[in-house]
């Protein structure tokens, strides 16, 4: 039946037979749809030291990133940085036990946890332009499960350092409009 040209095929991000609903700390990566530089603005170049300034879309998401705890009790950022076209977040999920928070007994996971964030974002962002339906973040997202403290420290720091890094990040798009580049970094404290 394949008359047409063969598609690629796809390589399911997330790690096959793991649970996503396990307390942890997870690396996440979300990408604009088509890689648009529409979250945040580097003015410097992407170079050290470098000025944050969040666009419309990435205001957004940061408040949406603040809710994320007050929705999913068991959520924590931990650290994350808002770049032009994607944003890096390093989450805690905690047993219920573990939150003064009360839970609401849901077993809620990372993927639920980004489907909500994607979701309010993405609304809250087509009612900011007066438009119906149109995507702001790709269909998927990125995930690497930290494995240890070490790990943890190294995503860490690679959070704090990427729009310093900008002009050799792998999602890098060069912009024409004024300076060039965006990003904006958002640090919590790390409960102990």
């Amino acid at each position: 039946m394949g008359t047409g040209p063969e598609l690629p095929s796809r390589k399911h991000p997330r790690l096959r037979d793991y649970d996503y609903s396990r307390n942890g700390v997870y690396f996440l990566t979300i990408c604009t749809r088509n890689r648009a530089p529409i979250l945040s603005e580097i003015v410097g170049r992407g170079l050290a030291p470098a000025e944050v300034r969040l666009l419309t879309a990435g205001r957004i998401a940061a408040e949406e990133m603040e809710n994320l705890p007050k929705r999913f009790p068991r959520v924590w950022i931990e650290a994350s940085v808002i770049m032009p076209n994607h944003i890096h977040l390093l989450l805690s999920l905690r047993a219920a036990g573990a939150s003064p928070r009360p839970t609401d007994g849901k077993d809620s996971g990372i993927v639920d946890v980004m489907r909500v964030f994607k979701s309010l974002t993405t609304r809250r962002w087509n009612q900011w332009n007066g438009t119906q339906g149109r995507p702001l973040w790709q269909t998927s997202y990125h995930d690497h499960i930290i494995r240890d403290d070490n790990d943890f420290l190294n995503h860490w720091s690679y959070l704090e350092q990427n729009p310093a890094r900008w002009a050799e990040d792998e999602y890098y798009v060069c912009t024409t409009k004024g300076t060039g580049t965006t990003w904006a970094f958002l640090k919590r404290s790390r409960r102990g």
